[in-house]
């Protein structure tokens, strides 16, 4: 008989926020920062925080227009209290992840069900892709934290036809235009109207979008700060905020990020892990959700996003999360009524997989390095230190296993339990490990680098952001020159300059400069100077 007392039902409030505080804040700063994205993000904010312009973001003392400008005063007053290391960097994006949990516990909690929530929370948290994006000091942890609360006051007003929780969706929307552009509305606004429109209800969208105090909170949120970049950029802020990193990047595949047809269906899932196996349960009840109001919407929700960033020429993993949230509910209420022992070892086996294959970091970098082309990834996978110790892996096994085997508790638990151990393990083991293997080297060099005041450094032929945020100054492109340190890939060093000095190297990087030129005597000319006229 499969057990079926919740023990985490009964777990106080107070408990589960202290465990998910401490689940990302715990090693926030264990990790070197990730180029090329968390490198932009923070040095951007470090250099806000040096001018004292907190109205526009620069990288390398050039404009920058990739993303408006809320997570940047995030991080740069998170940099003023907390100093400029990469705790600081990463804790709004772990404070919006927090949030992000907080808003499907309240979801679950108002309309899927008592049973339901600690299930969503667990979820929600321990799930792949928001592991990874609730960790990165980049935009996406907070729009992925106000679109949910955006959707979640929406349906309330969808419910009980209330103004107030229409009128904070449009604050939380505002905000998100703030933070990543018009997505933040774009992807409730649709959820929304795709309801009302399955429901033969779309005379109700007047209703929505016509409470004017609802639209003058929205502007008075956004529109300052837009105004300001228009004023103060014209079209250049136009063009590469605008077209570049919004129209561009849906018509066109930006930067190499492109994907077949099929990418949401490979990728999805992987960011699903390891509750993948519960999607089986949401598709075997898809009728029922499409007769129940709330669990239509939240497939009005996840079916919109998903499809919309499969249309999309530039995909990215974290564009799929924005239709994720809402099929995470959809597993929790599946995983809250799991009475399948089936199903149940599956998530077990799902659990194993992810977090052993994890665990395997070292063998997994030795197996990458043997078939990447790139010698430079060839060079950090292939002399990456060490893994976790071997004991302390098993101590964790030990664990997992002694949860599942748990003799009390009802399949729910036990799987949340042992997510929620596995996480712990990622964030202060697995992480780490893989950061300091991929980017510790920049790190160092920076280090090295900072040893060498008032002397000017540039990089050459590479592009790592978070060397600049290491030195504590822009790093602009540039080539080697006399009295001048360059930031460089071994690889692609020229073999026959002969004038290039190594000043220090780090597993595939190199600090470089220019020798300076050996002035050979001309015959004569000192004997010609010195011949009075």
């Amino acid at each position: 008989m499969i057990p079926t007392r919740n023990v985490l039902g009964r777990v106080p409030p107070w408990l589960w926020l202290a465990l998910l505080l401490t689940l990302w804040l715990a090693g926030l700063g264990l990790a070197p920062l990730i180029d090329v994205d968390e490198g932009a993000f923070s040095e951007a904010s470090r250099e806000m925080l040096a001018s004292g312009d907190w109205g526009h973001t620069t990288l390398h003392g050039a404009d920058r227009f990739d993303k408006p400008i809320l997570i940047y005063w995030f991080q740069a007053a998170s940099m003023a209290l907390f100093g400029v290391n990469e705790f600081a960097a990463r804790l709004p994006s772990a404070i919006a992840a927090l949030m992000w949990c907080l808003a499907a516990l309240r979801f679950a909690e108002g309309w899927l069900g008592s049973q339901v929530e600690r299930a969503a929370v667990g979820i929600v948290a321990t799930s792949l892709g928001v592991m990874l994006i609730g960790r990165a000091a980049t935009a996406d942890a907070l729009l992925n934290a106000l679109m949910c609360w955006a959707c979640l006051d929406l349906w309330r007003h969808l419910d009980s036809r209330e103004k107030g929780p229409l009128r904070r969706a449009f604050f939380w929307m505002g905000l998100g235009l703030l933070t990543k552009g018009p997505v933040a509305c774009l992807v409730p606004g649709m959820a929304v109207t795709l309801y009302l429109l399955s429901c033969g209800q779309l005379r109700r969208l007047r209703e929505v979008l016509g409470d004017p105090l609802a639209w003058v909170i929205l502007l008075l949120t956004a529109v300052p700060w837009y105004a300001y970049a228009l004023h103060r950029h014209g079209m250049a802020f136009i063009d590469g905020f605008i077209l570049q990193h919004n129209v561009n990047r849906f018509m066109q595949a930006k930067e190499g990020h492109g994907g077949s047809p099929f990418y949401t269906l490979l990728v999805a899932p992987l960011l699903m892990l390891p509750w993948t196996p519960l999607l089986v349960g949401v598709g075997a009840r898809l009728g029922k959700a499409w007769r129940t109001p709330v669990t239509r919407f939240l497939l009005c929700w996840s079916g919109f996003a998903l499809l919309f960033f499969s249309l999309s020429n530039t995909k990215l993993p974290h564009y799929l999360l924005y239709g994720l949230t809402p099929l995470m509910l959809l597993c929790a209420q599946a995983l809250s009524e799991l009475r399948s022992r089936a199903l149940g070892l599956a998530l077990a086996a799902s659990q194993l997989l992810l977090f052993g294959l994890l665990s395997a970091s070292q063998h997994m970098a030795g197996w990458l390095a043997e078939r990447t082309a790139d010698p430079l990834y060839h060079t950090l996978l292939s002399t990456a230190a060490p893994g976790p110790a071997w004991w302390l892996l098993a101590a964790v096994g030990a664990l997992w296993l002694l949860v599942w085997c748990w003799p009390k508790g009802c399949l729910a638990d036990k799987a949340v339990l042992g997510a929620l151990l596995g996480a712990f393990w990622v964030v202060l083991a697995v992480l780490p490990w893989w950061a300091e293997a991929l980017q510790g080297p920049v790190r160092d060099l920076a280090q090295a680098a900072r040893k060498a005041p008032g002397q000017a450094v540039t990089q050459w032929q590479t592009r790592q952001p978070s060397f600049a945020f290491y030195l504590g100054a822009p790093t602009p492109p540039g080539g080697a020159s006399v009295g001048t340190l360059a930031l460089a890939r071994k690889d692609r060093l020229p073999a026959q300059d002969t004038d290039l000095r190594t000043v220090a190297e780090s597993r595939g990087f190199a600090l470089v400069t220019r020798a300076a030129p050996v002035l050979v005597p001309v015959p004569g000319a000192a004997s010609a100077a010195s011949t009075p006229p």
